[in-house]
């Protein structure tokens, strides 16, 4: 017995040994449509939108110019890393971009000109399992520089921000003052009329709060600056920065735009990298209006912490910080290669900031977080049900506690006497306003009221929280809401009516199968939750209902080799992305052939760049692709569906944040863009159920209840 013990060990040992030697599997290769550099929450976002970082100027997830400005003295020479060539100074050589990178938490170019490499790193903490962290504004810009050409150069780097960062249109007027925290130096711009949460739509930038640059003591000369776009021009080929006074000025016209800038002298380079870091925040102060009361966000829950005390923090953390990033970027991209494959990985690494950039964190009264989704380029509506159900697969993986802080003002909401009708709400408004519903409801909204869809939705996520927690506590406090949503579907959801579902561009729809799926599959859920309350008898009759329901459907919607689009139309088709819960939560209610039949049939419909949504048009939607893709119960057949979604991100000609509504001929766009929907392509993890339980346990023991 003991030789075979040592045996065994040795062969650990060897085996170990050889792991660490084996090259990881690496992510495919991506193209972004968009970088996402500065992206916290849907006012504060910043991206690039082309290959190089210094083709044009960064911009707003929605396209409007924000500009960021990089620039490098190197021995005497000026040259450009961030940012289109100014119109305000002298041709700045750009400097040339060697490299590209993108995980989770960073955004990392490579650079290089005069003899030195420039490794630029846009590090956002963007850890769901820590909602102190997560919830911060800030973002290090990180620039690590060395010499490659075995001399020493002298090194000045220089960062800055105009005043687009603050406002919704550059005619809007902007300020700045310069500030000292201990050794730290700060520099602060923020539009002259602050109008705090004044207007609520879709296309807007934020008009009130303040963008902060600040540098810590890190061994190096710092200057900041406030200044405008063409006082710049006078400096910005020697970067000698002027000393300025701390003044207003109008910005009514591009020639004048007030911008803030920090410059940082690294002296000599050598082979050796130096590191220095600035941190880039935005302090909103109110972020949410919640039915008429004004909401700090959660990093400002405690009605004492503010700016000072953020930028604090960021110093002190910065360190413990991009460790953390590091090990969880390897970390989620492994266990994304091992679920899906590279192809896959690359594609939800690029959606990964996207998803929780279109949310914004806030604290009720009593701290309670609440996290708030912005529809964006759709409608403006804010917490909508059917885009936290697309985006639920990343909450229900990284923290469950932020899919409940998404459903609970919509519960809440629902059971008030503010919302009467017997099916759930669609939304609470047009961000960042959340006081209502913006259809109204009853009625007079009916033909915009999605009633079977909400409804199925609420049920199904609430089965699904319940699954990720083992407890149903969080149902049991809207017992009395969810019966009633269960008793609409059971008399309207088999065979619903001409109505809407989540993909209302496609207009309305009767005798939806997919919607019926939906029906079922929340029915099932709601039996579920009423099983593990202890209600028997509710969940036998539920349970039951929902089996019949599934097996009249199958022979319903029957049409050969495949399912139809509607009961009523035969020789159509569509995606059953609905079925995942089926699988994911273990249902058993359609029986194995639907999907496998549906999968098969779908691998014939395929187009360069994914499948229809059905028969109807060439579009698609990209988080319903890949829950369709999970359906598959071989990698072969997942990756056949999955891996045209990856060219569409890696290919597509429209250079925007991450759309999920394209065509799948030519992978343009088609609408939609920066929405957190993409967070569905996180479903793949969920159907590995170890590694659902590893990042769900995670969370667990980190997140407030």
């Amino acid at each position: 017995m003991m030789e075979y013990r040592g045996l065994r060990l040795t062969l650990t040992l060897i085996l170990a040994l050889l792991a660490r030697q084996a090259p990881a599997q690496e992510l495919a290769p991506i193209r972004p449509p968009a970088v996402p550099l500065i992206v916290h929450d849907p006012y504060f976002s910043v991206w690039s939108m082309t290959d190089v970082l210094t083709d044009q100027p960064t911009k707003h997830w929605t396209g409007a110019d924000q500009p960021l400005t990089g620039l490098a003295r190197v021995d005497g020479a000026t040259y450009r890393f961030m940012g289109a060539q100014p119109r305000w100074a002298e041709p700045i050589q750009p400097m040339k971009q060697v490299a590209f990178q993108l995980t989770p938490a960073r955004t990392i170019y490579g650079f290089e000109a005069g003899g030195v490499r420039l490794e630029l790193t846009f590090l956002t903490p963007a850890l769901p399992d820590d909602l102190e962290v997560l919830s911060r504004p800030l973002t290090y810009v990180i620039w690590d520089v060395r010499s490659i050409d075995g001399r020493e150069h002298k090194v000045k780097l220089y960062l800055d921000a105009a005043s687009h960062l603050v406002v919704n249109n550059p005619e809007q007027r902007a300020m700045w003052s310069r500030h000292r925290l201990g050794e730290m130096e700060v520099i602060r711009l923020g539009g002259l009329e602050q109008n705090t949460l004044g207007k609520s739509g879709d296309d807007l930038r934020i008009d009130w709060g303040y963008l902060y640059l600040a540098v810590p003591p890190q061994g190096s000369r710092v200057q900041t600056l406030g200044a405008t776009t063409n006082e710049r021009g006078r400096y910005a080929n020697t970067l000698e920065l002027p000393e300025s006074r701390d003044l207003e000025l109008p910005s009514n016209t591009s020639r004048i735009t007030p911008l803030i800038a920090v410059a940082i002298e690294l002296d000599k380079v050598g082979g050796s990298p130096v590191s220095r870091y600035a941190m880039i925040a935005y302090d909103d102060i109110f972020s949410i209006e919640y039915f008429n009361r004004r909401l700090r966000p959660y990093w400002r829950r405690d009605n004492k912490t503010g700016a000072e005390q953020l930028l604090k923090a960021g110093a002190r953390d910065f360190d413990a910080l991009r460790d953390r990033c590091l090990k969880f970027d390897a970390e989620l991209t492994a266990d994304l290669i091992r679920a899906g494959g590279a192809k896959y990985a690359a594609l939800s690494v690029l959606a990964y900031r996207q998803v929780l950039a279109a949310h914004k964190l806030a604290a009720d009264f009593d701290g309670t977080p609440l996290y708030f989704s912005k529809e964006n380029f759709s409608n403006g509506c804010i917490a909508t049900v059917d885009v936290t159900y697309p985006s639920a697969p990343f909450f229900l993986l990284f923290n469950p506690q932020l899919l409940k802080a998404q459903l609970r003002p919509i519960l809440d909401y629902a059971r008030s006497q503010r919302w009467p009708w017997p099916y759930a709400p669609h939304d609470l408004g047009t961000y960042p306003l959340a006081n209502g519903q913006v259809y109204g409801g009853g009625e007079q909204s009916e033909d915009r009221q999605m009633p079977v869809e909400e409804s199925g939705n609420m049920l199904v996520l609430m089965a699904a929280l319940t699954a990720a927690e083992a407890d149903a506590g969080f149902s049991k406090q809207y017992w009395p809401l969810l019966k009633k949503w269960a008793e609409y579907l059971r008399e309207k959801g088999l065979d619903p009516e001409n109505q809407l579902c989540t993909d209302d561009f496609a207009g309305h729809l009767a005798h939806n199968t997919n919607l019926s799926i939906k029906a079922v599959t929340g029915l099932a859920c709601y039996a579920g939750l009423a099983e593990r309350l202890g209600q028997k008898d509710e969940a036998a009759s539920y349970r039951n209902l929902a089996g019949r329901m599934a097996a009249e459907w199958a022979g319903m919607a029957g049409d050969g080799d495949h399912y139809r689009l509607a009961f009523d139309k035969p020789g159509t088709w569509s995606q059953k992305y609905n079925l995942v819960w089926d699988k994911l939560l273990r249902l058993d209610l359609f029986a194995p052939e639907v999907t496998r039949k549906e999968v098969a049939y779908y691998k014939t419909k395929q187009n360069a760049f994914g499948l229809p949504l059905d028969n109807r048009s060439t579009y698609t939607k990209l988080d319903w692709i890949l829950w369709t893709a999970t359906l598959a119960d071989n990698q072969s057949d997942f990756a056949a569906l999955a891996e045209p979604a990856y060219r569409f991100a890696n290919e597509s000609p429209t250079r925007v944040p991450l759309s999920d509504w394209y065509w799948t001929a030519d992978g343009k766009q088609r609408g939609f863009q920066a929405r957190s929907v993409v967070g569905g392509v996180f479903i793949k993890m969920l159907a590995d159920p170890g590694l659902w339980q590893k990042w769900r346990g995670r969370a667990a023991t980190k997140s407030p209840p």
